[in-house]
């Protein structure tokens, strides 16, 4: 029977409380230290999970200004059967922006392990970006992450990878100028040299799609890498002029054999077929896990719409030809 949860209440309101006045270690004990930890931020791209999450928290929190008002406004929790969850809406007045009322809004979910409640899911929201919020951009979890996921196996069955596809642009009309026999080996020839550029900088080549491929990468810089030697390779190439574009995306993915799925891997695709031919386009997220790196160069953010995607999403170009 789902009950109200006074018990539950106050671990959230210690859970919150917890935060302006930087207790970290309460903050990870509070947290399960199992692997379906997931914590939920506002940006788009925070969403994380695991012992990064536990690791991170305290820096996470840390860069939130000095508070001058923490106020509670509204705040609920339930119990059923030895799991729970509680939501909570906060306003805020930070020390350096002491003329606006910010209000965030939190739910937590919560599992008895041991005797114990200890959060196993947190999402916290407000309706501006974190920059407007406390003036940092809070990448703590995801500086975690991305070195974690140094450690991505390719063979794993989940894990975080950066997705990338190719596409030969205006194909069909290639063939019929070649001839199928003649273009059938064409694409082969082509296929194999990506193969060893995306194996050769530490890919998988997942499978080939028609005239285009799929490749998963353990870090962002190893995929941005091999998208330049592809293009590089292609362009010097001595056979038909090729034209390809290549779109890079990175998030969590699932595998199961010898394939990849999720919404990772739609939305690298979506990014492919919105480059221009001779153009590595790559998203946010992949942009923010690379930083910067040493001659790479990464155009200023654009916002386009995606197929099966709802608003604008920001991309990047990569510059290949430097």
């Amino acid at each position: 029977m789902i009950r109200s949860s006074p018990e539950l209440l106050a671990f959230a309101r210690r859970w919150i409380d917890a935060i302006p006045n930087r207790r970290p270690n309460d903050l990870r004990n509070m947290m399960t230290e199992r692997e379906h930890l997931r914590f939920v931020g506002t940006g788009e791209n925070e969403i994380w999970a695991g012992a990064a999450v536990r690791e991170g928290i305290g820096a996470f929190f840390g860069v939130i200004p000095e508070m001058i008002r923490h106020q509670e406004v509204f705040a609920e929790a339930y119990e059923h059967n030895g799991t729970g969850w509680a939501c909570m809406c906060h306003e805020l007045i930070f020390a350096n922006q002491p003329d606006r009322v910010f209000r965030i809004r939190s739910t937590l979910i919560f599992t008895l392990e041991d005797g114990a409640w200890k959060i196993v899911h947190r999402h916290g929201s407000v309706p501006i970006p974190n920059m407007d919020f406390t003036g940092a951009a809070q990448t703590a979890i995801a500086d975690l992450v991305a070195a974690a996921k140094q450690g991505f196996s390719l063979d794993q069955r989940e894990g975080f990878a950066s997705v990338m596809f190719t596409d030969i642009v205006n194909s069909s009309r290639l063939a019929s100028a070649m001839g199928d026999r003649l273009w059938s080996s064409e694409v082969a020839r082509h296929f194999n040299s990506l193969r060893e550029i995306i194996e050769a900088r530490g890919g998988q080549f997942v499978k080939s799609l028609g005239d285009g491929t799929m490749s998963s990468f353990p870090s962002p810089e190893q995929g941005l890498r091999a998208a330049q030697a592809i293009l590089r390779a292609t362009e010097a190439s001595d056979g038909p002029a090729i034209a390809l574009r290549i779109g890079i995306h990175t998030g969590e993915v699932i595998q199961t054999r010898e394939d990849f799925f999720g919404s990772v891997v739609n939305k690298a695709a979506r990014i492919a077929a919105a480059a221009a031919p001779g153009e590595i386009v790559i998203s946010g997220a992949t942009c923010d896990l690379t930083g910067k790196v040493a001659d790479l160069v990464i155009h200023p953010p654009a916002e386009i719409p995606l197929k099966g995607f709802d608003g604008l999403h920001r991309v990047h170009r990569l510059e290949w030809k430097a």
